[in-house]
């Protein structure tokens, strides 16, 4: 396609979701240069017509908007950082995009970085499974100067459905989707134990939960996740290791700002316990098969 756009694109970090992100950016016609430490998640992008960088200081130096789509505050920050980083490439006035789910603070501290050097840290993190990211159905957050939003807006709708906007603060959209986290979490709970309370008491929890999410709970996550707990496909769509990581994230909001959340610990217990488990790599809805567990059913409902 035609490279119709004036905004120079750099990504850095082509794990589950990026692929799709990329590709989704490519159709749009823009040039996109990619880095990603394992060069094999590269090849695929190289032939839709990306081009590759050997570090993401290199990547940030060959964009005007640079996207960072990495699994946690530590990663991030390394990347960012040093002499081969993002931030060293960056020109002034050029743009950090963060996609990434990371606490608040790291986020503000990066502003001020990016900030000291004449460039922009903008916080953008999606909701989204990595087949909503191949068909362009992100809903993304975002947050940071609203004139720097406003220059990326074309590249943020070229990966999503929409995009809403929390304000000035980096923050803020981080808060946001830890917030999205924690109610997605909190639902997968909810309908392993409603699934478990049907089945201990002879009925199937593809009826009660087949009624329940057509009905007043008729909504993408009752249904998507119902669907995963029904049938048990625990493949990694998002390891639950960064589940566990986000509410421990969202703790640390909630402890800093005072803020009670009694339903997050027993959330937060729930994928501690499936950490314990060894089933860190498994998808983050697999917290459902401890609802199994406590009331004494096996792990696998089907033999």
């Amino acid at each position: 396609m035609e490279q119709k756009h004036m905004l120079k694109v750099g990504f850095v970090g082509l794990g589950a979701m990026g692929e799709g992100m990329v590709s989704k950016l490519l159709t749009a016609g823009f040039p996109v240069v990619v880095y990603n430490r394992s060069a094999g998640k590269v090849a695929p992008l190289l032939a839709k017509g990306a081009t590759q960088a050997g570090t993401p200081r290199a990547a940030a130096e060959a964009s005007d908007v640079l996207i960072t789509m990495l699994s946690n505050d530590a990663v991030l920050e390394r990347v960012t950082g040093g002499e081969d980083g993002v931030l060293a490439g960056l020109a002034s006035g050029a743009i950090h995009l963060s996609m990434s789910t990371v606490a608040p603070d790291t986020s503000r501290k990066l502003a001020a970085s990016h900030t000291a050097q004449g460039a922009h840290y903008l916080a953008a993190p999606v909701f989204g499974r990595p087949e909503m990211a191949a068909t362009k159905k992100l809903w993304i957050c975002t947050s940071g100067d609203v004139a720097a939003i406003e220059r990326v807006r074309p590249v943020l709708e070229a990966m999503s459905q929409g995009i809403f906007s929390f304000g000035e603060d980096a923050g803020a959209a981080n808060i946001v989707k830890l917030s999205g986290n924690f109610m997605i979490a909190s639902c997968v709970e909810v309908m392993a134990e409603v699934a478990t309370l049907a089945e201990k008491n002879g009925i199937a929890p593809e009826a009660v939960l087949g009624m329940l999410t057509s009905t007043i709970f008729a909504c993408p996550m009752y249904q998507r996740y119902s669907s995963l707990i029904l049938t048990q496909d625990y493949e990694p769509g998002f390891k639950l290791s960064l589940g566990f990581k986000d509410m421990n994230l969202i703790q640390s909001v909630a402890l800093k700002s005072e803020t009670p959340m009694p339903f997050l610990s027993v959330v937060q217990q729930r994928f501690l316990a499936a950490m314990a488990e060894g089933r860190a790599d498994q998808d983050w809805s697999s917290i459902a098969l401890n609802s199994r567990a406590d009331a004494g059913l096996p792990y696998a409902r089907f033999a």
